[in-house]
């Protein structure tokens, strides 16, 4: 279903947008998928400090709930509407589902360093996120900011300006989809609770129509692979 022009307009002057939330067992069946490869710890993961496994890297090969999840037809009628037909999903940026178990810390920071190169971050809450167990935050409108040196949170030019004093919090539910344009400034918040905040996190691009032939750190999702070279066939 096409998006409304306005929910358009409010990704593109904010950076993100909230879509609605998954039917609950699919949830529920991704959670399942998630802990068992916990506890089998499946390679690939990412360990915390006490040796736990808290990230499930390369989520979208796992089992076919994931793949069901990152071609949501929500998701992907937003990704039509913003990005146009030919979508692609990066292997190679996020593509994990992680716990957020523990405090952790506050990073602010882009998904992509610049917006020559820029992505729309999807994460998929498959528990509440709350201000309680640390929800995503926002710097609204950051996307339009120009580059700056990582990491954001000691950047003088950013401290001197006050923009994380001005990011909003967004709790989501169980289920719950937030799209963010790569260069909106954001980071997790501090979960002060005992429990997880489990979600999986995937980043889409337009197909790069100045290369040729498949890549194969992408893997193509809607449309087609064009190439627009000033060398192609006329």
């Amino acid at each position: 279903m096409p998006l409304p022009p306005e929910q358009k307009w409010f990704f593109r002057h904010n950076g993100f947008l909230q879509l609605d939330a998954l039917p609950v067992e699919l949830v529920e069946e991704a959670c399942a998928e998630i802990w068992a490869d916990i506890e089998a710890e499946k390679e690939p993961v990412v360990r915390a400090a006490d040796g736990s496994v808290h990230r499930l890297s390369n989520i979208i090969d796992r089992h076919p709930v994931f793949m069901k999840i990152v071609t949501w037809p929500a998701i992907v009628d937003a990704l039509r509407a913003f990005i146009g037909p030919n979508v692609e999903l990066h292997r190679n940026r996020h593509n994990h589902a992680t716990l957020r178990k523990d405090t952790g810390s506050v990073y602010w920071h882009r998904d992509v360093r610049t917006f020559t190169h820029t992505c729309i971050t999807a994460i998929v809450y498959l528990e509440e996120a709350n201000l309680e167990n640390g929800c995503t935050q926002v710097v609204p409108g950051s996307q339009n900011l120009p580059w700056y040196e990582f990491p954001l949170e000691k950047n003088q030019e950013i401290i001197d300006a006050g923009l994380l004093e001005q990011a909003v919090r967004l709790p989501m539910p169980a289920g719950g989809i937030l799209l963010m344009d790569g260069c909106c400034i954001h980071s997790p918040g501090m979960n002060y609770t005992d429990g997880t905040r489990m979600s999986m996190t995937v980043g889409y691009h337009g197909v790069n129509e100045f290369r040729k032939g498949e890549d194969p750190k992408s893997l193509l999702i809607c449309g087609e692979r064009i190439y627009d070279g000033n060398d192609r066939a006329r």
